[in-house]
């Protein structure tokens, strides 16, 4: 199991009800975030408990099952996202909580030690970034591995 955590008051407001949300969005408004983002969530089942959100089954991939992870864990409401079925052999996702001032150039300098990999920490993360200079104090972002 992998518990992650999120800035619960910041990331995508989904619908009004979600601004200041003590909670996060219900499992439906979560389920059509990712039909929107493109991300097949088929075998992934989504609760919502106060401002976690669970996820359970397994994802077709582990490329699209950490993507799931951070399109529910950037939503504003949200402050953690338990994967409660996760692959323990596996190894584990890299997340960065982009901090504020922080470019992608900077996070892959810091994190994959050169910052020309800012375009695979931008690829990475899509369909949740569209573009690689919109990103925001607070969001979680995925770090791929870099092969040598």
């Amino acid at each position: 199991m992998g518990l992650f955590s999120f800035l619960k008051g910041s990331g995508k407001k989904l619908g009004p009800s979600a601004a200041h949300a003590a909670e996060a969005p219900k499992a439906e408004v979560l389920k059509h975030e990712l039909k929107q983002l493109g991300l097949d969530d088929k075998g992934i089942d989504i609760a919502v408990e106060g401002d976690k959100v669970v996820l359970s089954g397994k994802a077709v991939d582990a490329e699209t099952r950490e993507k799931i992870i951070l399109a529910v864990g950037n939503v504003e409401g949200v402050a953690s996202v338990e994967d409660a079925d996760a692959d323990d052999t596996a190894e584990a996702p890299v997340f960065h909580t982009v901090e504020k001032g922080e470019t992608l150039s900077a996070i892959a300098r810091k994190t994959l030690g050169d910052a020309k990999h800012y375009v695979k920490i931008f690829e990475a993360n899509r369909p949740m970034l569209s573009d690689p200079d919109h990103i925001y104090p607070g969001q979680v972002l995925r770090i791929p591995k870099i092969e040598s």
